[in-house]
């Protein structure tokens, strides 16, 4: 998980590189010195491959196909800087041996905050630490899209999923430097949520402490402090008298407001037009939203990561479909014809291609009001962020702003759409160019009816 500080005044002009979404830090750079110092740990202490990795490694050498692609995906990695070292000499993930021990060692300790460059970012995502290069060269395309691939990825994630539900991941909620209680993690988790740090706005105000005075502040597990809740009253519904007001189901930064989207399209491509035939995962339901509105937003690593329903109405269908979990388009990376470099923006800039690859979870409501009718969530788990849960049942009424759902270990993206006949009318500040979150269950859009 990666975070952007929103505080610039210390960061050198070339280090500020805008990235949206705040996937991966400001500055490419930190995330290369965290990697290379979990190299120089795994060589330093190596042991036996855990049994899951085992498990993929021979997955890995025993399909042709599969071990073509991830040595050659490797060696599809520019020579050149800045791919070839990180900043303090160390050489990048050199092939899928290489890969295997550097996991082997991260997945025994929960992501811990980082401060790096002038507090600009933290690392915490070691897979998409470690794929990040490899996964924008041709054959890292084709890999992890490949069906067998994913299967074996998703049962990695949930041994590391297993792990940060565990007593041992709450080790790093602490107020040590790397402790996500520390001065400036406190500090910057206050911030994301448009909270600027002080004596009459703390953590302790805005979220649910378990017990600010036990150990870890009472959180069980990593998981269970990743999964906090905001006090009642710190995000009121808005307006929830009234069903013409539509809520943010999200706490979340705007990505993309799409009108007019086709039922099937080429979300493959460099523009990332929306196709809901493919988003709603081809469930029948999905021929009701052919020319209807996307709005899509991001979720960073600091945010509060539950779903509050944007409606009232009664949930007609959820599931969660599995997908992909390190895919990016192709023009992001190696692979399209006439591209010398790999994008730095990392997995947020092909969000809206995500929206009908990766694994998420989809949830159809009947809305209250006749002027909105069906309507869809969808809640996209990106890269490590393999678990969405949903936590409503289908037949159940939901009032607007009450709880859907929540997603597990990072960040993430959602959508909702809406059909044809809706006459959507959002508010000026609701647009990609907005640098802070939205609040979640704040007013979003009006219906016109």
């Amino acid at each position: 998980m990666v975070h952007q500080h929103g505080d610039h005044h210390d960061i050198p002009e070339e280090q500020r590189k805008h990235k949206p979404g705040a996937w991966l830090p400001a500055d490419h750079r930190i995330q290369k010195e965290w990697l290379g110092t979990q190299i120089k740990e795994a060589q330093n202490n190596k042991k036996e491959l855990t049994p899951v990795l085992q498990d993929f490694k021979n997955f890995i050498e025993s399909n042709p196909r599969i071990y073509m692609y991830f040595n050659s995906m490797f060696e599809e990695v520019p020579r050149r800087d800045p791919y070839n070292k990180d900043p303090t000499g160390h050489r990048q993930i050199r092939d899928y041996h290489h890969m295997l021990e550097v996991l082997n060692h991260t997945f025994n300790t929960a992501p811990y905050w980082t401060d790096a460059a002038a507090h600009v970012g933290m690392v915490g995502v070691p897979m998409c630490a470690v794929f990040d290069y490899p996964m924008g060269t041709p054959s890292g395309y084709a890999a992890f899209l490949d069906p067998e691939v994913n299967v074996h990825l998703k049962k990695i994630l949930n041994e590391w999923g297993k792990f940060l539900m565990s007593p041992k991941s709450a080790e790093v909620l602490g107020d040590s430097k790397q402790g996500w209680f520390s001065e400036h993690g406190t500090s910057d988790m206050m911030e994301v949520a448009n909270a600027p740090y002080s004596t009459q706005h703390s953590f302790d105000d805005f979220f649910v402490v378990p017990d600010p005075k036990a150990k870890h502040r009472g959180y069980k597990s990593w998981d269970h402090f990743f999964t906090r809740e905001f006090k009642e009253d710190v995000r009121p519904v808005a307006s929830p008298d009234d069903d013409n007001v539509i809520a943010n189901a999200c706490e979340s930064k705007v990505f993309a407001v799409a009108h007019n989207v086709k039922l099937r399209d080429k979300f493959w491509i460099k523009g990332q037009p929306y196709s809901m035939q493919d988003m709603l995962a081809e469930d029948p339901l999905a021929a009701e939203f052919g020319g209807g509105t996307v709005y899509q937003a991001f979720l960073s690593a600091l945010s509060y990561h539950r779903w509050h329903s944007p409606v009232s109405g009664t949930i007609k269908k959820a599931f969660v479909q599995d997908g992909t979990y390190f895919s990016e388009p192709l023009f992001e990376g190696l692979g399209d014809p006439g591209t010398t470099e790999i994008d730095k923006g990392g997995i947020t800039t092909g969000q809206g291609y995500l929206s009908a690859l990766a694994t998420r979870a989809v949830i159809f409501i009947e809305a209250d009001n006749p002027a909105i009718g069906l309507m869809a969530f969808i809640g996209i788990g990106m890269d490590e962020v393999s678990t969405c849960e949903i936590t409503v049942k289908e037949g159940q009424h939901v009032k607007k702003g009450e709880q859907t759902g929540m997603f597990h270990f990072g960040g993430s993206s959602h959508c909702l759409l809406f059909r044809k006949h809706v006459n959507l009318e959002f508010l000026k500040e609701i647009h990609p160019g907005r640098d802070a979150n939205v609040p979640v269950r704040s007013h979003l859009a009006n219906v016109k009816q």
